[in-house]
């Protein structure tokens, strides 16, 4: 007999915006707490001094979360110039100070290096593991092990302000992009050094900026659900995204009722207008109710990659 979950099948999305000093895990573990969920995860953990744009996956939503992993991402940064600290912000030590002195054009040249593709080494105070273990445990030892750079893409990097010694910058990057690698760089390349004081992502993916909730909100809605004696579900399951916008990016293919049957028993079925070797959005009849993804096989047949488990109360 299958055990029963512990906790509410509640399928979803909930944008949090991240506050500063939290872990990605412990904000995850909060609103999985918050809306009794059976199942979460998060999208990309965020720095604790980050702040902004975490989507947590709850239910079967988790099945696309890596998709979310892999969009490209949008960051507001302010670094602090002439100062250098061994993680890049201000969390770590300061290793060395130097006098400010670039000219304008100087700065502009420098942001240019960034734009378009490039390859960066990451820091030391990532989570990418070396031998299993994340390399930020071998930096906080005092060791330093090898890092492969790797590929990546900075869509666009817009100079927003420079007040005294604080540049504030917009990035639009795509996925494994250290933005605190990019300003020790950048503090590098304009000879002052310089550290992260304030980054806050402010896009994941096509997700708007203004459909963001706080686990503040969040909580202040289940203590209001709880003195009005209402299943908190009423007050807080409207906040969800629903769990395909995970995957909005992908061309949906829409298969007939009559087919629906095979393709949810993992079977692969006949479409029509199938694109080849790409993922695609998978949808069932006139309703097109979200399903999973899919891609064609050796036979030009759609067959299911990850689908959802229906609950009662949507088949």
């Amino acid at each position: 007999m299958a055990r029963k979950p512990r906790g509410r099948l509640v399928d979803g999305i909930v944008l949090l915006d991240k506050d500063t000093g939290m872990s990605s895990n412990f904000a995850l573990q909060r609103v999985k707490r918050i809306y009794n969920a059976a199942k979460a995860g998060h999208t990309g953990a965020l720095d604790p001094l980050a702040t902004g744009m975490l989507p947590i996956c709850l239910g079967e939503a988790t099945k696309f979360s890596q998709h979310l992993l892999d969009a490209d991402k949008r960051y507001l940064v302010t670094a602090k110039l002439g100062v250098r600290t061994d993680t890049s912000d201000s969390d770590g030590e300061v290793v060395q100070t130097r006098p400010i002195n670039f000219t304008e054009q100087q700065l502009e040249e420098a942001l240019e290096h960034f734009r378009g593709e490039t390859m960066q080494v990451p820091s030391m105070y990532s989570a990418l593991k070396y031998q299993g273990q994340p390399l930020y445990k071998y930096a906080r030892e005092g060791k330093e092990v090898p890092r492969e750079a790797r590929p990546i893409k900075v869509f666009e990097l817009n100079f927003i302000k420079l007040e005294s010694d604080e540049l504030t910058l917009d990035i639009h990057c795509s996925k494994g992009t250290y933005i605190r690698t990019i300003t020790d760089d950048l503090g590098e390349m304009l000879g002052c050094g310089a550290h992260v004081i304030m980054l806050r992502r402010t896009g994941v993916a096509g997700y708007p900026y203004d459909k963001m909730v706080t686990l503040e909100q969040l909580e202040a809605l289940l203590t209001k659900a709880q003195e009005e004696e209402r299943p908190p579900k009423e007050l807080l399951d409207p906040l969800l995204l629903p769990m395909d916008t995970a995957v909005s990016g992908l061309k949906e293919i829409n298969v007939s009722d009559e087919l629906a049957h095979y393709l949810m028993n993992g079977n692969p079925v006949q479409v029509a207008n199938l694109p080849v070797d790409e993922l695609v959005r998978i949808t069932l009849g006139e309703a097109k109710q979200f399903v999973g993804i899919g891609q064609m096989n050796d036979d030009g047949l759609l067959a299911p990659k990850r689908l959802v488990v229906l609950h009662d109360e949507q088949a």
